[in-house]
This record gives structure tokens, C-alpha cells and sequence, in this order.
């Protein structure tokens, strides 16, 4: 990931797209939250692909997204989805 591209006012802008996901402010966002976040802004969205997205995503298979691990998302590809 390559956040040196990024100004800290688009990582802050980043974080508070994390933080609003993350429903219980946990630092983490499961994967029915990242579910929300997907039909979110992709409602045609199929179930199955944002489990697959997570997946791919939650690097270190610890079942949750981390901040860390959304913000190389965000900033590489999760307009794909």
C-alpha cells in the first residue's frame, strides 16, 4: 500500500468513511458491516461478491477489516465493486 500519495486530509476523509461503517466503533469493521458498506454504495451488490471482497481485503484473515487494511482498499480499488 502507498499512502504516500495521499494527503493527510484524504486519509482523515478515509478514516471517517472507516469510522461510519464501523457501527460499533470497535476499530474494526466485520463483515456485516462491510456487507452495509457495500450495498451501501453499490446497492445491485450481490451478497456473495462483498463476502468474496472481504476476503481479499482482510489480509490477514483475522475475519475483520482494520483501518490499515481499508484504506489500501479504498485508495487501490474499491470502486470495483
Amino acid at each position: 500500500m502507498n499512502t504516500e500519495s495521499l494527503s493527510q486530509q484524504q486519509i482523515a476523509e478515509i478514516k471517517g468513511h472507516f469510522e461510519f461503517f464501523d457501527r460499533d466503533g470497535n476499530g474494526r469493521i466485520d463483515l456485516p458491516e462491510f456487507i452495509e458498506l457495500l450495498t451501501t454504495l453499490a446497492p445491485k451488490t450481490k451478497v456473495s461478491h462483498v463476502e468474496e471482497g472481504f476476503k481479499l481485503i482482510d489480509s490477514n484473515n483475522n475475519g475483520y477489516i482494520d483501518f490499515a487494511e481499508f484504506l489500501a482498499w479504498w485508495q487501490d480499488c474499491w470502486f470495483e465493486y
